[in-house]
């Protein structure tokens, strides 16, 4: 029955990885961020910004991560962390992320990450991606 909800893309076969970027959180910290990775002809798939005092971590997915990673440096800005993440193609319907929320859960798999990128995507994080690939039909 999940098959309907989510089908994987070539693009998702890839290495998917979320960067990290602390920023001071001031008006313009965004887009200098995103103005570096355009500027190198990298475009940001998605990006989910947290922080309420002083510093942010801006999370992002771009397809190309050394270049993001290069563009930033010469930017003086730095990637602090990043990870790999499962990204999963889904449709946009009420339900969709409870179901799939729902079926990662029932595999006992604890999510820590997860944010939606363009074109229908939703960015998944867990400390057992092996069992979150499994579990979301995709292979490593």
């Amino acid at each position: 029955p999940y098959t309907t909800l989510f089908r994987s893309s070539l693009e998702d076969h890839r290495m998917s990885m979320d960067l990290v970027i602390e920023v001071e959180n001031e008006p313009g910290a965004l887009a200098r961020v995103a103005r570096a990775i355009s500027d190198a002809g990298v475009n940001i798939a998605a990006a989910t910004c947290l922080g309420a005092n002083d510093h942010a971590e801006l999370h992002i997915l771009v397809p190309h991560a050394e270049a993001a990673r290069h563009a930033l440096a010469l930017s003086q800005l730095a990637v602090t962390r990043e990870r790999e993440v499962v990204v999963v193609e889904v449709e946009d319907r009420p339900g969709v992320l409870a179901d799939l929320a729902g079926k990662v859960a029932a595999a006992g798999i604890n999510l820590d990450l997860v944010y939606v990128a363009t074109n229908n995507r939703v960015v998944f994080g867990s400390r057992d991606l092996e069992a979150l690939r499994r579990v979301l039909g995709q292979q490593g």
